[in-house]
């Protein structure tokens, strides 16, 4: 066998490496060495000072993966990262202590406490929309809850997940925290094995296999998803920003490829022309009269997802309903800013999440008809709304059921760490960010303390009336109960 051939031998990652690798990852957890809290400040640390180091390196590999504009990457990838860091490094005391809790007359004398502890070793698979951001923010949940990781990259942001692999080999501890580059073949070797959590964001076709394989282990899951997430646009508002900020969620972050970008827009047909308009003003002001040389847009990511794209576009139910945009250069895979006005709810477009930058407009003749239209589809990852009625915002937030909303903007409401981001039904389960990161890989055991102290002979055989009696007024947590049995008053 050749050198070459050996090599190639080495790096082949199946089913039987990856269950060496969890192996080796329990033993090391078992040490208990990530119980400690100097041991997960050391590790939040070091990723905080490799987000630091190598700024220009990140910003290069998302800029190959996706011409990423600079901007996005140092604010939406490293900045939320550092800025999760920093709120870690600032709280995980406070989330490690255990929380003291009330007993009652029914443990008498007894204490009580919550205490966190890790789950074990967990997976995250990250996607290659914001290949950085939802790798390293799921993985700082897992470590600041005591956890071993394994963080398995998407193969579709190459320059991101080897990049993600050398910076954590080079900062944080390997005995620990390990990388698993590949594709297909390794990922279905991991979801083969044993793991405590899997942390998966992508979409709900993917979502269901990482659930089925989960399922064999009773191992729980967090499924980041997406969805249509819908912009409902009345017309009281201050159009100039409104048309700014769904630009800003829609094109302004990855060129719409993100899952919580707002997927269509609802508004009465009346208002719907001003909007258009509107949209068109504010677009050419952020990228020029030729879009698709714009810096500041990112690529399609690849060429399955340009043809699925423009797919969408051909589609003849749509194709006479462009009012802006709709250029394309499949060759340097870019599709201009796209907006479509009245288009049918039977459409391609209209059937999946679009995860790009075309925005259908729907109308209706009252704006309340948007809640139906809402509710009639599968819940979203995300729901916006910019109106200035407060009854019919309270009527949003209360019939509306999404992973998150957000009034009179869009996307924000992801970077405020005291709010659980995550989905609902088709969208999701569970949540994560700040604390609700830490709570996701921790479970929260419950202990109760007692002395040999108060030991009442009622609770063992041979069982009597007057024994029932007390066992019931305590199990009740009545006072007078007790002391009606005790003495025997009817």
């Amino acid at each position: 066998m050749s050198d070459e051939d050996s090599q190639t031998q080495k790096k082949v990652f199946d089913a039987e490496t990856a269950s060496s690798l969890v192996k080796e990852l329990r033993k090391n957890f078992g040490s208990g060495k990530t119980r400690s809290y100097e041991w997960r400040v050391s590790q939040v640390k070091a990723l905080l000072k490799a987000m630091t180091d190598n700024e220009e390196e990140i910003v290069d590999a998302l800029r190959s993966d996706l011409a990423k504009p600079s901007l996005e990457t140092v604010v939406y990838e490293i900045g939320v990262i550092k800025s999760s860091c920093e709120g870690i490094l600032k709280e995980l005391k406070h989330w490690m202590t255990p929380e003291k809790v009330k007993t009652s007359i029914r443990t008498f004398p007894s204490s009580a406490e919550i205490v966190p502890e890790p789950l074990g070793v967990v997976l995250v698979i990250s996607p290659w929309n914001y290949p950085m951001l939802l790798s390293l923010d799921p993985v700082l949940g897992a470590i600041a809850a005591g956890n071993a990781v394994v963080l398995k990259p998407s193969e579709i942001a190459p320059a991101t997940s080897s990049l993600l692999e050398k910076l954590i080999e080079k900062y944080m501890d390997q005995s620990i925290v390990r990388v698993v580059q590949g594709a297909v073949d390794e990922t279905t070797a991991l979801l083969q094995q044993k793991w405590d959590k899997i942390f998966y964001t992508g979409n709900g076709k993917v979502g269901r296999i990482v659930m089925t394989a989960a399922a064999k282990h009773l191992t729980p899951v967090l499924l980041e998803l997406g969805g249509k997430s819908p912009v409902v646009v009345d017309s009281n508002i201050n159009l100039k920003v409104t048309a700014r900020r769904i630009i800003s969620g829609k094109w302004g972050l990855n060129n719409g490829q993100s899952c919580i970008s707002p997927d269509y827009v609802i508004t009465t047909k009346d208002y719907a022309p001003k909007l258009v308009d509107a949209l068109k003003t504010e677009l050419q002001e952020c990228y020029g009269k030729n879009p698709l040389e714009s810096e500041d847009l990112s690529r399609i990511v690849s060429h399955n997802h340009f043809a699925r794209l423009s797919k969408l576009l051909n589609d003849d139910k749509v194709s006479g309903k462009i009012v802006y945009g709709g250029e394309k250069d499949e060759n340097k895979l870019r599709i201009a800013p796209t907006i479509l006005l009245d288009v049918p709810r039977d459409s391609l477009i209209m059937g999946e999440e679009i995860f790009g930058p075309l925005l259908p407009i729907i109308t209706v003749n009252e704006l309340e008809e948007s809640l139906d239209v809402i509710n009639s589809g599968d819940k979203a990852l995300a729901a916006y709304i910019f109106t200035t009625d407060k009854k019919f915002k309270e009527e949003f937030v209360k019939n509306v059921s999404a992973g998150g909303l957000l009034v009179n903007d869009t996307t924000l409401h992801v970077v405020v760490d005291t709010l659980p981001f995550g989905g609902v039904g088709e969208s999701g389960m569970g949540a994560y960010h700040g604390k609700f990161s830490f709570d996701a890989f921790t479970h929260k055991k419950a202990v109760l303390y007692r002395s040999f102290a108060g030991d009442s002979s009622s609770r063992y055989p041979p069982y009597t009336d007057t024994k029932q009696r007390l066992m019931k007024a305590l199990i009740a947590g009545s006072f007078l109960g007790i002391l009606r049995a005790l003495f025997g008053w009817s």
